[in-house]
């Protein structure tokens, strides 16, 4: 008998020599969500369970996600922050950071500063979200039924 290949379809075997490799054999996608270091923190636990009620969410890895994008932006603030004033990476990339901010609408136009970025918590995302501003809004009865029409392409 014969060792049969892990990617029977993948590069380099048999049926695939001279056809280019599939996309899907070469994706590798970026983690959306990191669970906590400690699962059953208390504090933890009741300040994520009141923001998953407060901004209907559907569990806590919706909560988890933001959390991560989150991170990222503040460490990518923070590493910026790092660097001399007058540092052309800084001043180029902290202004892409700052306009990214600006469209997404976290920041206005007056918080020029990066250390804002660092200021930003959970709930300035989670008031962005089409949801919180349906209901925010008066288009739908409750934060859930907000979620059920946009859910329903009202």
């Amino acid at each position: 008998w014969r060792v049969r290949p892990l990617f029977p379809d993948g590069p380099g075997t048999r049926q695939d020599v001279g056809k280019m490799p599939k996309i899907g054999f070469y994706r590798n996608y970026g983690k959306t969500f990191k669970k906590p270091r400690r699962p059953f923190e208390k504090e933890r636990l009741d300040a994520e369970l009141k923001l998953v009620g407060e901004y209907g969410l559907r569990n806590k890895r919706e909560l988890w996600r933001v959390q991560v994008v989150l991170s990222k932006i503040r460490n990518a603030a923070r590493t910026l922050l790092t660097l001399e004033e007058k540092d052309p990476k800084r001043i180029f990339e902290g202004q892409a950071l700052m306009r990214r901010m600006y469209k997404y609408g976290l920041l206005n136009e007056t918080q020029d500063k990066l250390d804002y970025v660092l200021a930003l918590q959970p709930n300035d995302f989670l008031e962005r979200r089409l949801q919180t501003l349906v209901f925010k809004q008066g288009l739908a009865k409750s934060i859930h039924h907000a979620r059920v029409l946009i859910r329903q392409k009202h």
